[in-house]
């Protein structure tokens, strides 16, 4: 999937918030948390999403951004219908906020939600994925899984979480469509996390998974995963170097997910305002800075002006992909 130009409109839409002469978003005037804040993500405890907003907890909570108790809930299925159904019961509340990611797009055009039912509120960072097997797999690199699929695209299973044309998905199937592969015919076998992906995998149970590379880091160390592709367009920096992208294995697919906050629909602008700049805040902490390092993420914080925008010129590029990969229709 080429999605150079999609970055660099990111990055494009990043500065001009940046050096406009203002911050990002004024602060709330009159606004801030008066009751029990939840923070929802769309997959099973121990996903990546569950992770980065456990650590928003303990980052607002040990410095005292706001006095409201902050709850997590976790609300998998439907590839994040169940989320999204459940966020919008609370139309114009500013206690309740979702982090997802560039996966709202897809689901858009594959046809299970609307995504402008969502309030945009801030893109936080961005990250690639990574393709791994087990250690003891008899496949060794991307390159020799292309091989084997053009013999046989059922010959070996995919994890995917947590929906089929999400971004997990994409990141392999876009490498797969590129080599001449009909993904129509691959056999995918869909969790609710990417941790649960990671221990059926583990397990002997499926024989691919996909996920954010930064969940491979604990795995790598153990020697229990080979990580054998990652979707960015060039190599991954520091930890990751070794591991080869699929364009260095013949196969035109580059693949970078956004992860965001967005509000309940009708959202007002005083409680958008106050998440932005808390958000900004949050995204200069040391401890956001470690963590993001930590999952090689790509640093990205969009305001919510930009970041309407920005989705806007995203959904086109997202759903011409996934009518490509014939999971949207035309």
């Amino acid at each position: 999937m080429q999605l150079a130009q999609s970055i660099r409109n990111l990055n494009i839409l990043i500065a001009a918030s940046l050096f406009a002469g203002m911050p990002l978003s004024a602060p709330a005037q009159g606004w801030k948390p008066e009751q029990p804040v939840e923070f929802i993500v769309a997959c099973a405890p121990g996903c990546g999403p569950d992770a980065m907003v456990r650590l928003m907890q303990r980052v607002f909570q040990t410095n005292r951004y706001f006095d409201a108790p902050m709850t997590i809930q976790n609300k998998p299925g439907g590839g994040g219908a169940v989320v999204r159904t459940y966020l919008n019961q609370f139309e114009a509340n500013g206690h309740y906020l979702y982090h997802g990611d560039q996966g709202v797009l897809a689901a858009h055009a594959i046809g299970r939600l609307q995504y402008t039912e969502l309030t945009p509120v801030a893109i936080l960072f961005g990250e690639y994925i990574g393709i791994a097997v087990r250690m003891d797999s008899p496949i060794q690199s991307g390159r020799d899984l292309i091989e084997r699929l053009k013999k046989d695209p059922a010959a070996h299973s995919i994890g995917i979480a947590t929906s089929l044309g999400n971004i997990n998905h994409q990141g392999v199937a876009g490498a797969l469509k590129s080599a001449g592969i009909d993904i129509r015919k691959t056999r995918n076998v869909v969790f609710q996390s990417g941790a649960l992906a990671i221990t059926a995998m583990l397990g002997g149970h499926i024989d691919v998974v996909p996920v954010s590379v930064g969940s491979w880091e604990p795995h790598m160390k153990t020697n229990a995963v080979r990580v054998i592709a990652v979707s960015s367009a060039e190599r991954l920096p520091g930890f990751y170097s070794g591991i080869p992208t699929w364009r260095e294995q013949g196969a035109n697919a580059v693949v970078f997910n956004w992860r965001a906050m967005f509000g309940p629909r009708g959202m007002a602008a005083a409680p958008v305002a106050y998440w932005e700049s808390t958000f900004q805040r949050l995204v200069d902490t040391s401890e956001w800075k470690a963590e993001l390092a930590k999952r090689s993420g790509v640093a990205r914080f969009m305001g919510a002006a930009p970041m309407k925008k920005y989705m806007e010129e995203d959904y086109a590029e997202i759903r011409a992909f996934l009518v490509e990969l014939e999971l949207a229709k035309k």
